[in-house]
């Protein structure tokens, strides 16, 4: 059962490590400066972009290779529920028309979520840190 548990874990950690990853990347080649102009237009410091954008790209890699998973985990979490609450809740679950809804928002905040209470120690780095169950770990993968 842990190795099903892990092996699972991992698929969610590098696959919502990427999306995050370039949806941050993503921010910068569209323009960083759109974006910040789009966050004073909702009432959100302009500053805030380049914040958001960096947590993403940060915390996208660092899933990617299980450095830190609980801790970015829950600062992506808050992440997610801002967006939901600030941006996306007003325009319903699949969103108006004109803007997306926050089905993939709820989606990535339920991964954060998982991943924030069950961690993921199968190849990660945080494994290189950690005595305490990594003989069984090595053991099963």
């Amino acid at each position: 059962m842990l190795l099903k548990n892990e092996i699972g874990a991992l698929i969610l950690r590098v696959t919502l490590g990427a999306l995050f990853l370039v949806h941050g990347v993503v921010k910068f080649q569209g323009g960083i400066e759109n974006i910040v102009g789009w966050f004073s237009s909702i009432g959100l410091p302009g500053f805030m972009a380049y914040a958001v954008a960096l947590i993403e790209i940060i915390g996208g890699i660092a899933l990617i290779v299980g450095l830190g998973t609980r801790i970015v985990s829950t600062i992506l979490s808050l992440l997610m529920i801002g967006a939901i609450l600030k941006v996306k809740l007003s325009v319903g679950l699949l969103g108006n028309g004109q803007m997306a809804g926050y089905e993939l928002d709820l989606g990535f905040l339920a991964m954060a979520v998982y991943l924030l209470i069950s961690g993921s120690k199968l190849l990660s780095v945080d494994q290189l840190f950690v005595k305490k169950d990594s003989n069984e770990l090595r053991k099963v993968a």
